[in-house]
């Protein structure tokens, strides 16, 4: 697991570049058949999962080099003195100016095979801009609530900008597409990730109000969450606002067909986060500042799942069945016979019938030493208490290794069909490399690593250790 903001690089986040390859080559070496990644759309420069899209690309993870290799830019710009969208703009014109046919009509054909996301979200993202970044429920009240004079004006007073925006998202879906057949060819399936929300101020829910619980300004009346749990005491309140599902399941699920459409078309597995809120989701009035006074409310997610197989066959997703579980969660996934989580973090409190022990799992799940939101297993070790240590070292048969290599271990030896490890354990990274704390909102996402981290033996230790549990024949 490495999300492309935390690859190695000069410019201010990871991308799409020449390291991305790398990091298929060290995979490939290490006997990796997979990479998984966080959600790839555009944010504020905060958590992947707050996107202003649920179906375009974030143009930070552009590589401005690549834009160099297609010769879209003459010049050699150097990380800190332009930013990355100038570029990516200067690159457009330059694109314009040539006017290479092949290359307009790939252009031409992207924007045409995408318009039902991208012409609102090139509008939408062009008119945060316009006003400061404003969300859309501060904007004038024709563009906030869509008069159809107002988008023609905005569309004919900031047609260059929209243009600029559409030619972002084909760039970072022609990087992405090549990233992909690289990938593929090397024998590696990319495993993606997608919230089970979408922001408020996101394109999707300004474009698709109905879908959504508003008011007439267009605010949430209720906002999603979940309630006191392993992660917080006052639960989490993440502010997405709730669906209208008696809405949606009317249509027969359509908004949800076109984002699995997407997913389906930048990864070859998919994540499903909080697959849980399928059930029951819990909901928080949005006057609440903490989400421990909320209520679960039942989602049609049997209908749901139903409308998903019958387009998408096999539904190629794992669910987040993190947290408070019920039967009928469980049940809801056995049906559609959708792979479950365990994470190895959460196995060793509540004694020998914890579900997350090794010996409790089932070939149909998949095993994570820890997720984005856990701290490095080496940052979680050096936390337990002695008796903790020394019941987790007695049921790894007190290992000679240090941590966090038992546990990886441990994670390869389970019967689950898939074994993922955050590449901060796979380096042996302490605390201070952590991903997210949830709860907090400041100082996350933006960890890296770099190549001078990384051991000249360690590709060959876990192509062996996949060697001797059997993981290699999966590639």
């Amino acid at each position: 697991m490495l999300h492309p903001t935390s690859l190695p690089g000069q410019w201010g986040n990871g991308d799409l570049g020449a390291e991305a390859y790398n990091f298929i080559n060290f995979l490939v070496a290490a006997g990796f058949s997979t990479w998984q990644l966080l959600p790839l759309g555009p944010t504020n420069g905060g958590s992947p999962y707050q996107c202003f899209s649920a179906h375009a690309g974030n143009p930070q993870l552009i590589s401005v080099d690549k834009l160099r290799e297609w010769g879209w830019l003459e010049c050699d710009p150097q990380p800190g003195a332009d930013a990355r969208l100038d570029l990516v703009r200067r690159a457009h014109a330059l694109f314009r100016k040539r006017n290479d046919s092949v290359e307009v009509m790939e252009f031409a054909r992207f924007k045409q095979s995408n318009s039902a996301w991208l012409d609102d979200f090139a509008l939408y993202s062009t008119l945060k801009t316009v006003f400061n970044q404003a969300a859309w429920t501060e904007w004038p009240g024709p563009l906030r609530d869509r008069d159809a004079d107002a988008l023609a004006k905005a569309h004919r007073e900031h047609g260059m900008a929209v243009e600029d925006v559409r030619f972002e998202q084909f760039v970072f879906y022609r990087q992405w597409h090549t990233l992909k057949a690289y990938a593929h060819q090397h024998g590696i399936t990319l495993f993606g990730d997608l919230p089970i929300f979408v922001a408020h101020d996101s394109a999707d829910v300004w474009a698709q109000r109905e879908y959504f619980r508003l008011d007439v300004q267009g605010h949430p009346t209720v906002v999603a969450g979940v309630p006191p749990d392993y992660f917080s005491v006052t639960g989490q309140r993440w502010g997405n606002p709730h669906y209208d599902w008696e809405a949606m399941e009317a249509d027969g699920f359509g908004w949800w067909l076109h984002r699995m459409e997407s997913q389906i078309e930048l990864f070859d597995l998919v994540r499903v986060d909080h697959f849980r809120g399928f059930e029951s989701y819990w909901e928080v009035p949005a006057s609440e500042q903490t989400a421990i006074k909320g209520r679960w409310v039942k989602v049609p997610g049997d209908a749901l799942f139903d409308a998903l197989h019958r387009r998408f066959d096999p539904l190629p997703v794992v669910a987040e069945d993190l947290g408070i579980i019920t039967e009928e969660v469980d049940a809801l996934r056995r049906k559609w016979a959708l792979p479950g989580m365990k994470v190895l973090q959460f196995a060793f409190d509540g004694g020998p019938g914890n579900p997350y022990l090794p010996h409790h799992h089932e070939s149909n799940c998949v095993v994570y030493t820890g997720t984005h939101d856990n701290n490095t297993t080496l940052g979680w070790y050096e936390e337990l208490n002695q008796e903790q240590r020394e019941y987790l070292l007695e049921y790894l048969g007190y290992p000679d290794q240090p941590m966090p290599w038992p546990l990886i271990r441990a994670a390869y030896q389970s019967v689950a069909c898939l074994v993922v490890v955050p590449m901060q354990d796979i380096l042996a990274l302490g605390a201070e490399h952590r991903m997210n704390t949830p709860g907090t909102e400041t100082g996350n996402w933006q960890w890296r690593f770099t190549w001078d981290q990384v051991p000249p033996d360690l590709a060959s230790r876990l192509h062996r250790m996949a060697e001797i549990y059997g993981r290699l024949d999966q590639r």
